[in-house]
C-alpha cells in the first residue's frame, strides 16, 4: 500500500466519521463542534503516526551492518 492509497484511506475514514457525527448524533451545536474537533484531531493524529513509521521504513537512520563470519 503506497502513501498516497493509506493518506486516502484515513481522509476517507475522518469524512465518514465527521458525517457520522453529524447526522447521529444531533444533541446541540457546541456538543456537535466538540465531537467534529475530536475527530479530526483523532484522524490527524492517527493519520501522523502512520506516516512517520510508514517513513522511517523507508529510509532508516541505522543501517544494520554485517559482519565477515555470517
Amino acid at each position: 500500500m503506497g502513501f498516497l492509497v493509506g493518506t486516502l484511506i484515513f481522509v476517507a475514514v475522518g469524512i465518514i466519521a465527521s458525517l457520522c457525527v453529524i447526522t447521529c448524533f444531533n444533541r446541540g451545536p457546541s456538543t456537535n463542534l466538540l465531537h467534529l474537533t475530536l475527530i479530526i484531531t483523532a484522524t490527524v493524529c492517527c493519520w501522523m503516526m502512520w506516516a512517520i513509521v510508514y517513513l522511517a521504513q523507508m529510509k532508516p537512520l541505522i543501517v544494520p551492518i554485517l559482519s565477515e563470519g555470517e
